[in-house]
């Protein structure tokens, strides 16, 4: 009796052990519930993908329209600069001719056949022939002398400044060039040096060339011939003294 109380004791106290100790069972996961929570996973999943697709979408969409802003603001910029650059620029007025003072010998004036004209380097006014059959213009000069100064050549002459009847003054130019005058064919050509003068006539004046020569023969010292007179003056051989005749004038002729 004693052994059977213990054994049941013993029992008692192994099931009780057991009953203590034992962990509670799970239940075990099935295959459709499984394939549920894919499901449903795989849906959270895809959600969120798209979510991110339709977000990148719109930042994509709102790049490309800042781009294309951007783009219009840059093409309208060089267009502009452009249109800047083949602008034509406006045509320049045009320059008014400023005119210049009157010039003393601006316009062709009317000489009589003969003038008096006065020659600024000699300081003496001349009857003077005004001739346009002859091409240059000669003065009547005395003793003229030939000579170098500094390697240029020079030349000395006497003008009957005082009178024909008086001694004449002397004068020094430097020669411009030398002309040769046809002469008769028993003399033949004539060498003269040519000097630079400045003329007077009435309130014209002019610059001219002065071969010298003695005009002692002929009736008036001073000839202007036709180079003088080109481009600037008009001959009307049926007048004389247009512009005045000096009283202290030389000549050798009295009219």
């Amino acid at each position: 009796m004693l052994k059977q109380v213990i054994a049941l004791s013993v029992v008692a106290a192994l099931i009780s052990g057991c009953s203590v100790t034992q962990k509670p069972i799970t239940p075990s996961l099935t295959n459709a519930d499984f394939n549920s929570g894919l499901q449903v996973s795989q849906t959270v999943i895809i959600d969120v993908i798209n979510s991110n697709n339709n977000q990148q979408a719109n930042d994509i969409s709102a790049l490309s329209t800042e781009i294309r802003k951007l783009k219009t603001q840059v093409s309208t910029a060089m267009r502009r600069k452009s249109e800047k650059i083949m602008v034509q620029p406006p045509m320049p007025k045009a320059a008014e001719v400023k005119q210049c003072p009157e010039s003393i010998m601006g316009e062709k004036f009317l000489l009589g056949e003969v003038e008096s004209v006065f020659i600024d380097e000699l300081k003496v006014k001349f009857a003077t022939r005004i001739d346009t059959g002859a091409e240059s213009s000669s003065l009547d000069a005395r003793n003229i002398v030939l000579f170098e100064r500094e390697g240029e050549q020079w030349v000395r002459f006497d003008v009957m400044t005082n009178g024909f009847d008086q001694p004449g003054n002397t004068f020094e130019s430097e020669v411009e060039h030398f002309i040769r005058i046809k002469q008769d064919v028993d003399t033949g050509d004539d060498r003269r040096p040519v000097i630079h003068a400045h003329l007077k006539i009435g309130k014209y004046s002019a610059e001219t060339e002065l071969n010298l020569t003695d005009r002692s023969h002929l009736d008036y010292p001073l000839l202007l011939g036709r180079k003088f007179m080109k481009d600037i003056a008009i001959v009307d051989v049926g007048q004389i003294y247009i512009h005045g005749k000096a009283k202290n004038q030389i000549t050798t002729l009295i009219k």
